[in-house]
Formats: structure tokens, C-alpha cells, sequence
């Protein structure tokens, strides 16, 4: 198996991942799980690891989101500065 569907109960190898990483991961073991080709128990495992990556592949681009700035315009049209993403104008 790939690195990314392998350790099946391992939180900590996920929080060592890009987002690229883990949504690479993700998206393999959706896959996997599409297939039907894998024994219960396995589909099982597979899916807590999927939801673990899914939170922390969300975590990321939350935290993302939340760092992203606007720019601020002054009646001129010109930017006069940046406020956070999600502050209200």
C-alpha cells in the first residue's frame, strides 16, 4: 500500500502531511473504498482514516481562509491597507 492509505490508525503521520499530501490520501483511499474490492474490516479502517484526514485536510484550509487578507480601498479607488478576510467592511 501507498504511503498515504498505510498507517491506518496513525494520527500523528497525518499532522506531518501537506495538505497535498493528505487530500492525495484522501482522495486514494475514497477510491479504494468506490472499488468495493476491499474486506470489511479494511473499508472500515480505511473510512476512520479518510474522516481523519478529511478533518485535517478542513483544519488547514480554515486555517487558511483566516489568514487571507482583503485589500482596503479608500474613496479613490487606491488600496490604503488590508483588514482579515472575514471582518466585516
Amino acid at each position: 500500500m501507498d504511503e498515504g492509505i498505510g498507517s491506518v490508525d496513525g494520527q500523528s503521520d497525518i499532522a506531518e502531511m501537506s495538505f497535498e499530501q493528505a487530500l492525495s490520501a484522501l482522495e486514494e483511499i475514497v477510491q479504494s473504498l468506490e472499488a468495493g474490492d476491499v474486506p470489511l474490516d479494511q473499508s472500515i479502517a480505511l473510512y476512520e482514516r479518510g474522516e481523519k484526514l478529511r478533518a485535517a485536510c478542513q483544519k488547514r484550509l480554515d486555517d487558511a481562509q483566516a489568514r487571507i487578507e482583503r485589500i482596503v480601498t479608500d474613496s479613490a479607488g487606491q488600496a490604503s491597507g488590508t483588514q482579515p478576510f472575514d471582518e466585516q467592511s
